[in-house]
């Protein structure tokens, strides 16, 4: 496999049949070509290192040219779906998972206390601690959705933040802080990828930790994420291109998730 293949942009996976507007057909025609499928079969093979994913009987490689094996086969098999489900060209943009585990791989053991700062970082100015002022039935929402969260990061974790009226950032206690970074620390360099996705996708840390403890579910930590902007759908209506970028985000988030708990069993 070609280092190439996944530096191609994801915004390949953009690409569909629909009618485009010049402009984005204009930048589309600018998009470097997908390689062809070159493969006919994708296999799974346990051996020393662990169960590796192949492309007729040759080793898939990371970027870095690392040999793609994992310490799970479920996960490994999940890899190789990825790989069975290219037809005519290969493209990255869809394959999340094959690009999650490539970075738990290779870029996160080398950083793993780089990742881990970025990841817990994100408790600073966590989602879950800004709130509306109004109106009541979207402070009841969010409440609804956040409070489960932020009471487990407490009772669990020692972690209690402080919560705000509007989007003026306040300064969280440096105990919260210390025992959400301690927290992410303890995860390897494949969860820790994962967890980097979920958490950048939702803004949350808490909930990227909640899920990778099986306190929320994905569909939980999913709509906790969006109750925001779901408020705003049902007050204005959906917008298709925010909501296409939402489904593949979801796609994205999906792939995070099915490492945290195939890694978790």
């Amino acid at each position: 496999m070609s280092r190439d293949i996944f530096e191609i942009s994801q915004d390949n996976a953009d690409q569909d049949s629909g009618n485009r507007d010049p402009m984005r057909k204009a930048q589309e025609l600018m998009r470097p070509a997908l390689p062809k499928r070159f493969y006919s079969d994708v296999s799974v093979e346990p051996r020393a290192e662990g169960h590796v994913v192949l492309l007729d009987g040759r080793a898939v490689k990371t970027p870095g040219k690392l040999t793609l094996a994992l310490p799970h086969g479920g996960l490994a098999e999940a890899v190789a779906e990825e790989w069975r489900a290219q037809v005519d060209v290969i493209d990255p943009g869809v394959m999340h998972l094959t690009r999650i585990v490539n970075s738990g791989i290779e870029a996160v053991p080398g950083k793993h206390a780089e990742v881990c700062d970025a990841i817990a970082a994100y408790a600073g100015t966590d989602l879950l601690c800004y709130r509306a002022d109004g109106p009541e039935r979207l402070v009841e929402r969010q409440r609804a959705h956040w409070a489960p969260v932020l009471a487990w990061a407490e009772t669990e974790l020692g972690a209690r933040f402080v919560l705000v009226e509007g989007v003026m950032p306040a300064e969280q206690p440096a105990e919260a802080l210390a025992a959400i970074r301690a927290a992410v620390g303890r995860f390897g360099a494949l969860e820790l990828a994962a967890l980097h996705t979920v958490t950048t996708l939702t803004g949350s840390v808490l909930l990227a930790l909640a899920l990778a403890a099986g306190r929320i579910d994905a569909d939980q930590a999913w709509a906790a994420a969006h109750v925001d902007e779901d408020w705003n759908v049902e007050l204005w209506g959906q917008d298709a291109e925010a909501m296409r970028l939402r489904e593949k985000k979801r796609a994205e988030f999906d792939a995070a998730v099915l490492v945290l708990e195939m890694l978790a069993r």
